[in-house]
């Protein structure tokens, strides 16, 4: 079995992860993608990241109706910051029979060479890249295990959505209705 693995913060999960996740699981005839749910990105300020259990729980209602799409708090018990060489090792030696491979955004490939053991990801697992608006380009262009797929160029900011619930403005059409239910019964982000 050929699963993505899409990590992020997902704070909140949105329309363009969902749209850009599909493309891809049908571009790279990739039989699962598991949405990581990152409880601290060791590149980013956790300031105004919403607790992990909320977060997995707004993606699992937004996927819940796609057979194809599952939901992973595997690095809530994992030492933070989660390094994704970390969480790939572990996937790998807990499901040997599945074969890896880690979905990132254009934007991410230019500052990949400052993730811990960067080459190793590469070598081991490769990477499908999807493109980003306003993505640098880089010295990875070309490798063996880097696929780069044609997929919706999309610009949806979790802070802009973030955002909008802090100034009571709608967020229908930018995220999955099932998880705006979710942030409004909650009162999320306000």
């Amino acid at each position: 079995m050929i699963i993505g693995l899409y990590f992020g913060s997902f704070n909140p999960i949105h329309n363009g992860h969902l749209i850009i996740a599909q493309s891809i699981q049908e571009i790279a005839l990739l039989d699962e993608i598991w949405f990581i749910v990152s409880p601290q990105n060791p590149l980013k300020k956790s300031k105004s990241l919403l607790h992990e259990f909320d977060r997995y729980d707004m993606v699992k209602r937004a996927i819940e109706d796609n057979d194809r799409f599952k939901v992973s708090d595997i690095e809530f018990n994992m030492p933070r910051p989660s390094y994704t060489i970390d969480t790939l090792t572990y996937l790998k030696e807990k499901h040997p029979d599945h074969s890896f491979k880690l979905i990132i955004g254009g934007d991410n490939l230019s500052i990949l060479p400052k993730w811990k053991n960067s080459q190793r990801i590469i070598e081991e697992f490769g990477l499908i890249v999807y493109p980003r608006p306003g993505s640098k380009s880089t010295t990875l262009k070309v490798h063996p295990n880097i696929t780069y797929v044609e997929a919706p160029l999309l610009d949806i900011s979790a802070t802009f959505i973030r955002k909008c619930i802090r100034e009571n403005r709608s967020i229908k059409y930018l995220v999955p209705e099932k998880s705006a239910e979710f942030i409004y019964d909650r009162k999320l982000y306000q």
